[in-house]
């Protein structure tokens, strides 16, 4: 027993010192990848550049809280920042008319959207539904909804086509833009759209939205004294949803 325990120990010792040995020279010889891959050299294979890409993506900052992440750079925060605002702020340089967007909607967006942008099964609709958004069951497309065109850009740009976000060039955004305008009756097929002209186009709810302010108008209707207890027992519906069947019944 005692020979068995002692046979044991010393396995246990040459083990051990065999992981210490090799994890010494680890790492006095093996040699770091840089932390910034612009120094790594363009003779070395590529697989190597993309591992030192990868290690810099992962350098803490010596003084940070929590030593995760690091300080984004302009470069890659330019990458992503590619919203456009109502006032065309974003706008890349670029052009396209609804002739050439025909063709590139019918290849890349009309097997969900229909060939008019009229919606196919339960894909979004994008052209139609003018002076619907009265109407208990109202068209909102492009053309009678949406406030600000710079949000049909942004939007085709960063999210289209479904699958293949972002494949479309910037020309080829100005130009399927244009094509569902046109589909809409907002433009005529030979209309140049560009960061140019975006603004000559009049959307037709433009003044449909409000500033929410009830906090201020509304204000006068709150009840500020909460009720926490002996409050009333009957409750009682006055009116009922118009289009969905949400209210609860009376019992």
């Amino acid at each position: 027993m005692l020979k068995s325990r002692d046979l044991f120990i010393v396995s246990f010792v040459c083990v051990f010192g065999v992981f210490f040995v090799a994890s010494n020279f680890a790492d006095r010889f093996i040699t770091r990848l840089p932390e910034d891959p612009k120094i790594v050299s363009k003779d070395l294979d590529l697989d190597f550049q993309l591992i030192a890409a990868a290690q810099a993506s992962v350098v803490r900052p010596r003084d940070s809280k929590f030593d995760l992440g690091r300080i984004a750079t302009r470069k890659e925060i330019a990458a992503w920042d590619r919203d456009i605002s109502p006032d065309g702020t974003g706008l890349p340089v670029g052009s396209g008319d609804a002739i050439d967007g025909e063709e590139i909607f019918s290849e890349r967006c009309a097997f969900c959207h229909g060939d008019f942008a009229e919606g196919l099964d339960n894909w979004p609709e994008l052209a139609g539904g003018l002076d619907t958004l009265a109407d208990e069951d109202p068209v909102k497309t492009v053309g009678s909804y949406w406030p600000y065109l710079s949000t049909t850009w942004d939007y085709v740009k960063r999210s289209m086509p479904f699958g293949y976000a972002q494949s479309l060039t910037d020309d080829e955004v100005y130009a399927t833009v244009a094509y569902i305008l046109y589909s809409n009756d907002l433009i005529d097929e030979d209309f140049v759209l560009s960061n140019e002209s975006f603004f000559d186009v009049e959307m037709p709810n433009a003044n449909g939205f409000i500033i929410d302010d009830r906090k201020i108008s509304e204000s006068h209707f709150w009840n500020k004294k909460v009720c926490m207890s002996d409050c009333k027992n009957d409750v009682k519906i006055t009116m009922r949803a118009a289009v969905l069947d949400v209210t609860p019944e009376d019992e």
